[in-house]
């Protein structure tokens, strides 16, 4: 059984997670239960919790990555979806964009 961590970066910190295949989920948010909303609000705490991170742009980021245990360090492979603001300085209650993990390098 895997759990799906939504974890709260930058895209800094994108950047180093990518170059070294691997995402620290300590600290990330698992939703309570698996419905919809539960799902959302794990997603959007984790883009209330990037914000501190997201540095000068404002930009928000969050990898969601299904991984073994609450805590395990997820493998690229493990990313289900990286969620980005469409534009630095976005306002904080704008949607996240959705982005497969193959579309990562690209974003960067």
């Amino acid at each position: 059984m895997s759990v799906r961590v939504y974890v709260p970066g930058s895209y800094g910190l994108l950047r180093q997670w990518h170059e070294s295949g691997r995402v620290p989920t300590e600290g990330g948010l698992v939703a309570v239960d698996d419905g919809e909303e539960a799902e959302y609000g794990a997603l959007m705490g984790a883009a209330d919790a990037s914000a501190a991170l997201a540095g000068d742009d404002r930009r928000r980021v969050v990898v969601v990555a299904e991984v073994g245990a609450e805590g395990d360090v997820a493998q690229m492979r493990q990313v289900a979806a990286v969620h980005v603001d469409a534009e630095p300085y976005a306002d904080l209650d704008d949607e996240l964009l959705w982005y497969a993990t193959q579309e990562v390098e690209h974003l960067l």
